[in-house]
């Protein structure tokens, strides 16, 4: 991973590598970093589906219909946009997967298969919900059968199957989706290991630049360049936060101007071949005060705690638990409330930036290998700051891995070599 030159970095007042060199200097650090990387084969696409299909068979549902987005491209490798037309796949429990799309999109979508099978085409005047369940008798599903419809669909391609069957009953295919995708193959973590390092890497170049005066829309856009420079097609989300602001998870409406003593969140991610990296860093500009440093200390606390919860078989709830035991000792809360954390310790990741499973109260699904999960119980201290590190780590028979080490310390970040005096 490229990194800035240690021996290069005086803190100027400020943490060690904030605000050291200007954005040029900062981009010549950063170089491509996507060369060993590898996108998913057909042979993995493959086997997803057998996963998918074995547990169909056993648990008594016919076929799932997957939705143009995150699910056609996790089963079949096709990329494509969801839209007002139905663009998807029925993969039956047993058999080749089936396509729908209009048709004058075929030729495009033939260019995006992945995986083999036919395309049914609907023409605009027709109803494709009706040649949806045309394809299920094709396939000889009954009638009666139960059929998954992709979580992720818009209510009209749900509402469409359901005014076109008779004696279907249609369930959520989350059951089959999520079983799948929350745990990933090697394959899976070795991109997200990826496009993390990126991030990192973008997130050390950031610190560097970092200048009084300069606006949250600016570190934007040198974020944007930066995730280009690593080698990924840019920012996937961006969110960059000074002083007040900080203490507002998602953002508020308005650019903030860096000053001394600003609190600075930042919270960005990338995709490489479809997988998505997710990190927040906090740190002060200037010399944090005793409140900042007692909260930074706090929020790395409960992130360290939340980790060593994370075991084999233990409830996604008792991780999140945890966290908050934590900081309930340090009289913040309790439970969501504020000054607290206001909101769950953790997501899963993959494909989508949020996806299952949760580090949420009322989650009893157990930790399982290849589960992958944020782990950022963010502190905010209303009209104040907030303070959020946010790190994944993925679950292996030995317990939880880190993609990326957690922030050092608030007055070095990244753990980077103190300056030569």
């Amino acid at each position: 991973m490229m990194t800035l030159d240690n021996d290069t970095i005086t803190g100027t007042g400020t943490g060690i590598g904030i605000g050291t060199q200007t954005p040029e200097q900062a981009l010549a650090t950063l170089s491509d970093m996507t060369q060993d990387l590898v996108p998913i084969q057909p042979e993995e696409h493959l086997k997803r589906m057998a996963i998918a299909q074995a547990y169909m068979q056993a648990h008594n549902i016919a076929a799932i219909y997957l939705n143009a987005g995150t699910n056609l491209t996790y089963f079949t490798g096709m990329k494509w946009y969801a839209s007002e037309r139905m663009v998807g796949a029925i993969l039956p429990a047993k058999g080749a997967v089936q396509y729908i799309a209009p048709y004058f999109e075929i030729g495009s979508l033939n260019g995006f298969k992945v995986i083999d099978g036919p395309i049914h085409g609907w023409q605009e005047h027709e109803n494709p919900y009706g040649l949806f369940v045309d394809v299920l008798r094709q396939l000889n599903i009954a009638d009666t059968a139960t059929i998954g419809i992709d979580e992720s669909a818009q209510f009209f391609i749900f509402d469409g199957i359901n005014k076109a069957q008779t004696g279907l009953t249609l369930i959520n295919a989350q059951e089959v989706t999520a079983h799948c995708r929350m745990h990933k193959s090697a394959s899976e973590l070795a991109l997200m290991q990826g496009a993390m390092n990126m991030t990192l890497a973008v997130h050390q170049a950031t610190a560097s630049m970092l200048y009084p005066g300069i606006s949250t829309t600016e570190v934007e856009a040198f974020i944007e360049q930066a995730h280009q420079k690593v080698g990924a097609p840019g920012n996937y989300f961006c969110i960059v936060l000074f002083g007040i602001a900080t203490s507002f998870p998602h953002g508020v409406k308005d650019p903030q101007i860096l000053k001394e003593g600003d609190v600075v969140l930042i919270d960005t991610g990338c995709k490489v071949y479809d997988y998505i990296s997710d990190i927040t860093r906090t740190y002060v500009f200037g010399e944090p005060t005793s409140r900042q440093r007692q909260f930074w200390g706090d929020e790395k606390a409960a992130q360290l705690a939340a980790f060593n919860a994370a075991q084999i078989g233990v409830p996604c709830e008792d991780v999140d638990a945890t966290a908050r035991q934590y900081l309930a000792s340090q009289g913040l809360g309790p439970e969501y409330q504020t000054p607290g954390c206001p909101h769950r310790t953790g997501h899963g990741i993959g494909l989508d930036i949020h996806e299952w499973p949760y580090l949420v109260g009322g989650n009893k699904t157990p930790l399982a290998k290849g589960m992958c999960f944020s782990n950022e119980p963010m502190l905010v201290i209303p009209d104040e700051f907030g303070i959020r590190l946010e790190d994944h780590f993925y679950m292996t028979d030995e317990g939880p891995r880190w993609f990326t080490q957690p922030s050092d310390s608030i007055d070095n970040p990244f753990g980077l070599h103190e300056p030569a005096s």
